[in-house]
């Protein structure tokens, strides 16, 4: 066990508010919820010696019957095996079957949806597809994804979200494009100011369902189903199925197949363990001895609020360490900067809110931090998803008090 403290930030700590007042709206956020307690017994788990079976796929990437120019860029990218919900998906996705997709974070599934259709489109440049995400970020990987896998095939892509410029989208989308990539605000200003009209996406993706349904875009997403044509081909990726993700099920696939790899809550190749601290004043100094430590090369530390993760960054900035952040109070600019130098290793320490939780797939992220408690343990699931990516070992540590 390593030893630390925890204490998540309240903004609301102050003694003019009552202990009421900070029980109704403290957490509230989006979801309008109170945190969830959490077990210290689920934030650890000490990998097995025992290996694991490595999963043996029934295809090869070179198998799928993809163009020979996708191939060559598949080849490219140096995918060569298909992950399991890579090798169980895409050929039902070939066969334009309806799939629900249930998988891990970090598994692969991104690739699992978008080189299908991006074949299919290719094939025949009057498909248009439409892919809506819970995150700015995740939506923007997708497009960078997507614009590997499909350089020199003539494919237009569209990314529609919030902190960029309203106008510019409304530009592109009068080019027709292939594929449009967007969070759920976003596209209902999109639909409200008639700049798309969805009854042209005969291809649909709903990705990161369960957090869509859990910051609040259900009644979004029931809209945007009800504006698509009946004909259509659509794909439901998440890593659970809430009760209020069931009724947009009902509505938007049509006899459906079931594609379900995952195993776990969370993956057994990343080794989590608790920080424990009696003296609170000390956490922050704690966190940056954990960060000199050899092996602490590429962190993501998380936090509750927005100020919160603001005021440790420049904590950890002003003590040397090469740090940014990414919270809804930055421009997507701002956002997108953090991104690309923690990509390229330009910084050792991103630090966010969890907004940063879903779908980031940044490689050899070697430690996750929750310095402050997540609100439940689905946001603790894919918090610590960002490390251990498609079997790759990582390490997760949450501060405890």
């Amino acid at each position: 066990m390593y030893t630390g403290s925890q204490r998540a930030h309240n903004p609301y700590n102050r003694n003019k508010f009552s202990g009421n007042f900070k029980r109704k709206f403290f957490h509230r956020g989006k979801r309008n919820k109170l945190a969830e307690k959490i077990e210290e017994s689920r934030f650890v788990n000490m990998p097995s010696f025992t290996p694991t079976l490595e999963y043996k796929p029934s295809h090869s990437f070179a198998d799928f019957p993809f163009s020979e120019k996708l191939q060559a860029n598949i080849r490219y990218c140096k995918y060569v095996q298909p992950t399991a919900i890579q090798d169980e998906a895409i050929p039902y996705i070939i066969a334009g079957k309806d799939v629900i997709g249930i998988a891990n974070t970090g598994t692969g599934k991104t690739a699992a949806f978008l080189l299908p259709l991006i074949d299919k489109v290719s094939k025949d440049l009057t498909q248009r597809v439409l892919i809506v995400t819970p995150t700015r970020e995740l939506a923007l990987q997708i497009k960078t994804e997507l614009q590997k896998f499909a350089y020199g095939l003539g494919i237009y892509t569209v990314l529609c979200i919030g902190g960029v410029s309203l106008t510019a989208q409304r530009n592109e989308l009068r080019r027709n494009p292939h594929f449009v990539i967007g969070t759920p605000g976003r596209l209902k200003d999109l639909i409200r100011g008639k700049s798309l009209d969805l009854s042209k996406f005969h291809n649909v993706v709903l990705d990161e369902v369960d957090r869509m349904v859990d910051i609040g875009f259900i009644h979004d997403i029931k809209h945007f189903i009800s504006l698509l044509p009946l004909n259509r081909q659509s794909l439901f990726f998440s890593a659970t199925i809430p009760s209020a993700a069931k009724e947009i099920l009902r509505s938007f696939v049509k006899d459906p197949v079931n594609v379900s790899v995952k195993t776990q809550e969370t993956p057994e190749n990343i080794k989590q363990d608790i920080i424990k601290v009696k003296d609170k004043a000390r956490k922050i100094e704690q966190l940056q001895e954990l960060l000199r430590q050899k092996g602490f090369d590429k962190v993501i530390v998380f936090g509750r609020t927005k100020w919160g993760i603001q005021k440790l960054t420049m904590r950890l900035i002003n003590s040397g360490f090469k740090a940014a952040a990414i919270h809804g109070n930055k421009s997507q600019n701002q956002r997108q900067r953090a991104l690309d130098e923690f990509k390229k290793n330009k910084i050792q320490v991103l630090l966010a809110t969890d907004v940063a939780s879903r779908g980031l797939d940044i490689q050899d992220v070697t430690h996750v931090i929750n310095y402050d408690q997540p609100a439940s343990y689905d946001d603790y699931v894919h918090r610590i998803g960002r490390t251990g990516r498609i079997d790759k070992k990582g390490t997760a540590l949450t501060f405890i008090e």
